[in-house]
């Protein structure tokens, strides 16, 4: 890639606790500067939590800037995949921790994917009651996962059942991380890009639809824009709804599904992307149930399937352990399955009242039909 493209910036905003999310290319190499500018502590060391998967591609690059500014940097290194985000990884990451003298002012970095990003904001959240955080994303699928702070580990049956809310203190995202990405995780990573569409903005989903190809390819004009496009979106729900009280619950679209197929799948077989795509055309066809177009879940298909993802539940996968596993999801409230339904492309709303017999016939149809 020769030179560096524009840097796009927005800011959550929480208050006191309002932090940018800088995306553009060639910013690892300017991250001891930008720490410098967020005042930083030099004296207390930093602690990388990078995934095993980009360690020798990036943190070289990310080390050697915040050393050059002056930080004492430690790198712990998580294995790849979603069974890095459990209680043995975050004690693991305490011990690191300790062993490299972090003190309260100190700052924990993540460097990688969705995984990464949730298992060492648990560990900033944990440590010593709370400590500095910052996302540097490397995938598509974290641009979601990278703002809000939400942060966790699984249990085995359920996903994200052990977290807290602890917000990064700012948000990297080097878009040069993307361009080593396997073609599997480009196209898990959109199905997040999708969904904030599907919520919140028909117009920003109808451009996906059109610039498809682009994104794909990860030309460096779309991908820029696209996830600006679905930062500023996430960043807006976070901001009138922190703690998901009510709003930021849309940005559950298609997880009540997908996050059971992950656990069924015992977190090694789907995506979470895969997974979220087939909960979304699940929640599409739900919608018919309350009246709203059916043409909204051949439509979520039809999208879904430009950036060729699943949209149906591979075989081999149990019903019953399916439904089993909603019940332990955090959506599963006082009995009732709760669900985020379209209205229309671009609009959701959250529903307390759908009937599991409706949501079982919908899994077996998911199961039963190919494509």
């Amino acid at each position: 890639m020769a030179g560096e493209t524009e840097i796009r910036e927005l800011t959550v905003e929480l208050g006191e606790r309002s932090y940018p999310i800088r995306i553009g290319t060639g910013l690892l190499e300017r991250a001891g500067s930008l720490f410098e500018e967020c005042g930083f502590p030099k004296k207390s060391p930093i602690l990388l939590v990078a995934d095993e998967s980009v360690v020798g591609l990036y943190a070289g690059k990310l080390e050697r800037s915040l050393k050059d500014a002056g930080y004492s940097v430690a790198t712990a290194v998580v294995p790849s995949g979603e069974q890095s985000k459990s209680l043995a990884q975050f004690n693991d990451l305490i011990t690191e921790a300790l062993e490299a003298g972090l003190d309260r002012r100190s700052t924990v970095v993540a460097l990688g994917g969705g995984v990464v990003g949730d298992l060492a904001g648990f560990v900033a959240a944990a440590y010593m009651r709370g400590v500095r955080f910052v996302q540097v994303p490397t995938t598509i699928l974290a641009h979601d996962s990278s703002v809000g702070g939400k942060v966790a580990v699984n249990h085995k049956l359920a996903k994200n059942i052990i977290g807290a809310f602890h917000q990064p203190e700012f948000v990297l995202y080097d878009l040069n991380t993307l361009k080593s990405l396997p073609p599997r995780e480009i196209r898990s990573g959109f199905a997040e890009v999708v969904k904030h569409g599907l919520i919140w903005d028909a117009e920003f989903t109808s451009w996906c639809d059109r610039n498809s190809d682009k994104l794909l390819a990860l030309d460096d004009e779309a991908l820029g824009h696209a996830l600006y496009e679905g930062c500023r979106v996430k960043s807006i729900v976070v901001s009138r709804d922190e703690r998901e009280n009510d709003l930021r619950a849309i940005l559950n679209l298609g997880h009540t599904i997908g996050h059971a197929l992950e656990a069924v799948g015992s977190y090694n077989q789907l995506l979470h992307g895969e997974a979220i795509s087939i909960g979304m055309v699940g929640a599409a066809r739900l919608a018919a149930k309350f009246g709203y177009g059916e043409e909204l879940a051949s439509e979520t298909e039809r999208l879904l399937r430009k950036f060729e993802l699943p949209v149906r539940i591979p075989a081999g996968y149990d019903t019953d352990a399916i439904m089993s596993a909603m019940q332990h999801d955090k959506k599963f409230t006082e009995g009732a399955m709760v669900f985020v339904v379209p209205k229309r492309i671009g609009e959701v709303e959250i529903r307390g009242d759908v009937q599991a017999a409706w949501v079982r016939d919908i899994v077996e149809q998911l199961k039963g039909e190919t494509g």
